[in-house]
C-alpha cells in the first residue's frame, strides 16, 4: 500500500514571499533548517527499542584545525561490530544542506549543523545503521559510523571568515575522523563501504576515491550516495537557484581546492560540485539511490519561494497530486534529466542504481523505506536488497523505476 508521510508548515515557512526584514530573514533560516530535520530525520520517530548511540568528540582535532563553523570539534557515534562483521565497516556522512553565505553560515554556527555544541547526545540508528538482522540484512553486524556534519559544504571546505569566527573546514573534519576510525580498528578492515544522505550523499561521492586510497587493494571498498544526485536544474521561473546557492558555497569556503582535477581542469568550480559532473570519473565502484522526484530538491531547488512569489505551484509543491498536467510535466522532464545525468556513470559494470518514482529523499536511514514490510520496491526488490546484491556482486544492480504515478510502492512526503 502506499504510504504517505506529512509534515505540518505554517504558511510563512512554505511561501516566505518578501523577506525583507532581519528578522524575516531569520525565519527564512530557520525555515530552512526545519525542511531539513524532517526530510532527514524527523519525520520518523524513535520507537520504545531503538538504538541509541553516544555521540564521541574527536580529541585533538582543534589542534588540527578540524574544526566546526563555531570552532566546536567535530564528532561521531560508533557501533561497533560483532560477528562475521567484526572487520567490516560503514561509514555514514550526516547530511543537512549547505551555507553559502556568512549571514547563513552565522546562523548554522547556533544549530546541530555547525557546532558539537547543539548536537544531540545520542543518536538513533536506523535503517542502513541498524543492528538487527531483520532490519538491516547485510550489513547489521558491521561496525556502524554516523559522522557527524558541522562545516556546511559537504566535508569540502578549507578556510575561514575571521571576522565573523567562521571556520569553514570539512576538509580537515573528513581527514581526523578517518584517522581517529583508522586508529579504531577501521585500518584492519576486510571491507568498506562509505554512504551518505543528502548533502552527506554528495560528500560520499566526492570523498569515494579518497576513502578507497585509505585502505589495501585487498580491502573491498565501495560507496553509496542517497539522495545525493543535485542537478543543475532550471527552476519555474527559469532560473538556477541550486547552481547559484553552490556558487556561494564554492567560493565563499574555499571548496575549489579540494575538488577532483579531473572535473576542475576542464569545468568552473561550481560545475564541479554538481554530482553529474563527477560520477563518471569516479573510479570506486559507486551506487546511486534516489528518488526520481527528490523532494528536497522539488522544494529549495525546482519551485523555490523566490520562483514563484504569486503562489502558482504552491499547492503542487506541497503535495504532487495537486499538480496540473503541465506542472507534472515540468517534473517529469526533470526526471528525465536525472536519468541523463547517470547515463554515462550506468555504462560501467561496477556501478549500481536505484531510482524509483518517488517524491522522497534519504531512504536508507529510514528504517521504513530501507527495508521493512512495505518499503519501496523496484522489481520486488526492496532497497536494503539492491544495495546488498550490488556490495556483494550476489547479482548486478541497475533499476530504474517507470515515471509516476506507476509505483504504489513510494512513501511520498505530503506538506501541510
Amino acid at each position: 500500500m502506499k504510504r504517505v508521510l506529512i509534515w505540518v508548515l505554517s504558511l510563512w515557512s512554505i511561501v516566505g514571499i518578501g523577506w525583507s526584514r532581519s528578522e524575516d530573514g531569520l525565519q527564512e533560516l530557520k525555515a530552512k533548517d526545519r525542511l531539513l530535520s524532517f526530510l532527514e530525520k524527523d519525520a520518523v520517530s524513535p520507537g520504545a527499542n531503538s538504538l541509541m548511540i553516544p555521540l564521541t568528540l574527536i580529541q585533538g582535532a582543534a589542534s588540527k584545525g578540524a574544526v566546526c563553523l563555531d570552532g566546536t570539534p567535530p564528532g561521531y557515534h560508533l557501533d561497533r561490530g560483532f560477528g562475521s562483521g567484526s572487520n567490516s565497516w560503514l561509514i555514514q556522512l550526516e547530511g543537512g544542506g549547505w551555507c553559502n553565505t556568512v549571514r547563513s553560515c552565522v546562523f548554522r554556527k547556533t544549530t546541530r549543523r555547525g557546532s558539537s555544541k547543539f548536537m544531540e547526545k545520542r543518536l538513533n540508528f536506523t535503517g542502513i545503521l541498524s543492528n538487527k538482522a531483520e532490519e538491516n540484512p547485510d550489513f547489521y553486524n558491521w561496525n556502524r559510523v554516523k559522522l557527524r556534519y558541522c562545516d556546511g559544504a559537504s566535508f569540502a571546505g578549507e578556510g575561514q571568515n575571521e571576522a565573523n569566527q567562521l571556520y569553514f573546514r570539512g576538509q580537515r573534519i573528513w581527514s581526523a575522523a578517518m584517522e581517529e576510525l583508522m586508529a579504531k580498528g577501521m585500518q584492519n578492515a576486510e571491507q568498506a563501504l562509505l554512504s551518505g544522505c543528502s548533502a552527506g550523499g554528495l560528500a560520499s561521492i566526492l570523498h569515494c576515491d579518497e576513502f578507497k586510497d585509505l585502505f589495501p587493494s585487498t580491502t573491498k571498498v565501495k560507496c553509496l550516495s542517497d539522495a545525493g544526485v543535485f542537478l543543475d536544474a532550471t527552476n519555474v521561473a527559469g532560473g538556477h537557484t541550486l547552481r547559484d546557492m553552490y556558487r556561494g558555497v564554492v567560493t565563499l569556503q574555499g571548496v575549489q581546492k579540494n575538488l577532483p582535477n579531473t572535473c576542475t581542469s576542464q569545468m568552473d568550480p561550481t560545475s564541479c560540485f554538481f554530482p553529474q559532473n563527477l560520477i563518471a570519473n569516479i573510479q570506486t565502484p559507486l551506487f546511486l539511490l534516489n528518488a526520481a522526484y527528490d523532494a528536497w530538491q522539488v522544494q529549495e531547488s525546482l519551485i523555490p519561494s523566490s520562483a514563484d512569489p504569486h503562489g502558482f505551484w504552491r499547492d503542487c509543491k506541497m503535495d504532487h497530486s495537486h499538480c496540473n498536467s503541465s506542472q507534472m510535466l515540468f517534473l517529469q522532464d526533470f526526471r528525465n534529466q536525472m536519468l541523463s545525468a547517470i547515463n554515462g556513470f550506468s555504462m560501467s559494470n561496477q556501478n549500481g542504481f536505484f531510482i524509483n518514482s518517488c517524491f522522497a529523499h534519504c531512504q536508507s536511514e529510514r528504517q521504513d523505506t530501507w527495508y521493512a514490510n512495505d518499503s519501496p520496491r523496484i522489481g520486488n526488490k526492496a532497497i536494503a536488497a539492491s544495495v546488498g546484491d550490488w556490495f556483494f556482486d550476489r547479482t548486478a544492480t541497475k533499476a530504474i523505476d517507470c515515471p509516476y504515478p506507476c509505483d504504489n510502492t513510494c512513501h511520498n512526503l505530503i506538506f501541510k
